[in-house]
């Protein structure tokens, strides 16, 4: 059974990192909590974008520091809503077929993102995905401490994580599929046999007329 690797923002849906993360910053308990994280968030945001055009990983973890303080409850409490609101909405036309016609293939579907997993989780159930490899969030005390566990999924990192799990999984990754809209996720689309690129940014596309690789538009 060949794995099937689909990379999210961009790829399967609209929205990034930052639209999801906005949302939980501006739903807190109080205004004045909501404030006081958008706020937190407004003067991080130049530091965030640096971070965004140099390292991924760092972004990742600057964005995910203004989670700070939130409760695991409340996490999981928003969870569904944010997933209504923010992700399912920015859903591209085609994604959930395209997902679909992976599975029907018997295909080991996975989902794999720098977004949070409990969102991500709720994403695969959605679109019928098999695994999820994300972002998990540090907590303590019933309480996100604004750091993410290890190994933070991001650029290169990705590309280690599927072939760990192909391997755990028993897939040969001359057999797989992995699908990405984004240049930095070349790593990731090298490390399979059958890459393809989804909604791809100028240089991937680029990249894809160099190699052959497959385009997909799924807007």
């Amino acid at each position: 059974m060949p794995g099937s690797y689909f990379d999210v923002d961009g790829t399967l849906v609209r929205t990034n990192l930052v639209h999801p993360t906005l949302y939980y910053l501006a739903n807190q308990a109080n205004p004045y909590l909501s404030a006081k994280k958008l706020g937190r968030a407004l003067l991080m945001a130049p530091r965030m974008m640096v971070a965004e055009m140099v390292d991924r990983r760092t972004f990742n973890e600057l964005l995910f520091s203004t989670f700070e303080g939130i409760s695991h409850d409340r996490l999981e409490v928003l969870a569904d809503d944010c997933f209504e609101t923010v992700i399912k909405k920015a859903l591209h036309p085609h994604a959930r077929d395209f997902v679909q016609r992976c599975v029907d293939l018997g295909h080991d579907v996975v989902i794999i993102s720098g977004a949070l997993d409990f969102l991500m989780t709720r994403l695969a159930q959605y679109l019928g995905a098999h695994h999820v490899i994300a972002n998990r969030l540090e907590i303590k005390d019933n309480h996100a401490t604004g750091r993410l566990l290890r190994p933070v999924v991001a650029g290169p990192e990705k590309a280690r994580l599927i072939r760990e799990h192909a391997r755990g999984q028993g897939h040969d990754l001359e057999e797989c599929f992995a699908y990405s809209d984004s240049y930095s996720d070349v790593p990731m689309l090298s490390v399979v046999g059958h890459p393809a690129c989804v909604n791809p940014d100028a240089r991937l596309r680029q990249l894809a007329k160099a190699y052959s690789w497959p385009v997909v538009d799924l807007t």
